[in-house]
């Protein structure tokens, strides 16, 4: 029996879903907060400066979790305030186009899925505060992305790949879409952020 061309890319494609399943995850990491220089943010003297923020988050989930990001404003305490959720997963809460997806793309959805703003969910997480024009500008390219955002497929289109897009726009560089999400949120952060 033989495979064909696409059926070997058939098989690359379910090898790399397959690969970013093969880790666990590890216990929630500490929140971390930097300005959008990577340059932490430990004192709320220092954070009240900025109002707005962009938080790259991981969350854990029955399968391998989900990457998103969450943004909006932050009260005089870092308290969000009217948070909004954007990122990309399969548009249906069935199983069934999750599995699909590991092999063609399924339609998608780009807003908030069940779990994003729980902390008991929460398996990692990056926020970066940002001044009034830098909030603007990632928040225009975020409603750009969400509007050209139409399928979901787990080796290509992904989560991960999903917002990364949004952290290079913002000029971070961004680890490979084949990790586990808890991984390439704390990979994300590690390869922009002060040592």
């Amino acid at each position: 029996m033989t495979l064909g061309r696409n059926g070997h890319l058939l098989v690359v494609l379910l090898a790399f879903s397959l690969s970013s399943c093969q880790t666990e995850d590890k216990s929630p990491q500490p929140h971390f907060t930097t300005d959008s220089r990577g340059l932490s943010i430990a004192d709320p003297a220092r954070a009240v400066a900025y109002s707005h923020f962009i938080e790259f988050r991981s969350r854990y989930a029955l399968t391998y979790g989900h990457t998103y990001v969450v943004f909006g404003r932050v009260d005089a305490n870092g308290n969000m305030i009217d948070p909004e959720v954007a990122g990309l997963a399969p548009a249906s809460p069935d199983a069934a186009p999750y599995v699909i997806g590991h092999v063609i793309p399924v339609p998608a959805t780009t807003g908030q899925t069940d779990g994003d703003l729980e902390e008991q969910y929460r398996s990692a997480s990056w926020r970066v505060m940002l001044s009034d024009d830098e909030y603007s500008n990632v928040v225009a390219f975020i409603r750009k992305q969400q509007g050209n955002s139409h399928f979901w497929q787990a080796s290509v289109d992904n989560c991960n790949n999903w917002v990364g897009e949004i952290a290079r726009h913002m000029g971070y560089k961004t680890p490979s879409i084949w990790l586990r999400p808890q991984q390439f949120i704390t990979e994300l952060r590690e390869m922009n952020t002060e040592k």
